[in-house]
């Protein structure tokens, strides 16, 4: 049976996003590897792209990254072993715990965004800064309803 090559010459939504995500992904790690952080990998990113400076509860972060609880506690277990987040105790819920950033992760997160703005830059350069902010509009409704048909936040 011959393959098809209607994905490589047309690639859908799926294909497409894939694409852009582990390039972004492979970009934003080995740039991060070469700033001082050479022990994160993508998987990090499902707390680390949604920690707030002031701390996040865990279970925040599983519903923001659409990650299940047990997956972002194995994260957090890793990120902490590695002296990128401290668990606290929750000013407002005494039994809840808040995953706040180190110093080591603070510079990450600074790091990250850097990166990631510049890759945001270069494709503005690229297209146009008109067009790429109509992109991204598009895209980011697209993640929205998409996420919508099974409500996932």
């Amino acid at each position: 049976m011959k393959r098809s090559t209607r994905k490589h010459t047309n690639p859908d939504l799926g294909v497409l996003a894939g694409q852009v995500l582990f390039s972004v992904q492979k970009e934003l790690f080995t740039t991060l590897a070469q700033q001082g952080h050479p022990d994160l990998r993508p998987q990090h990113g499902a707390v680390l792209a949604y920690l707030d400076e002031q701390g996040t509860r865990a279970t925040d972060l599983a519903t923001m990254s659409g990650q299940h609880k047990q997956v972002i506690g194995t994260l957090i277990d890793e990120l902490e072993t590695l002296g990128y987040v401290t668990r606290q105790p929750d000013p407002t819920d005494r039994r809840a715990k808040l995953i706040v950033p180190t110093e080591r992760g603070l510079d990450e997160m600074t790091r990250s965004d850097a990166i990631v703005a510049a890759i945001e830059q270069r494709h503005a350069q690229t297209l146009g800064q008109d067009t790429y902010d109509a992109f991204k509009h598009a895209f980011q409704h697209i993640a929205r309803n998409q996420r919508a048909w099974n409500k996932t936040p």
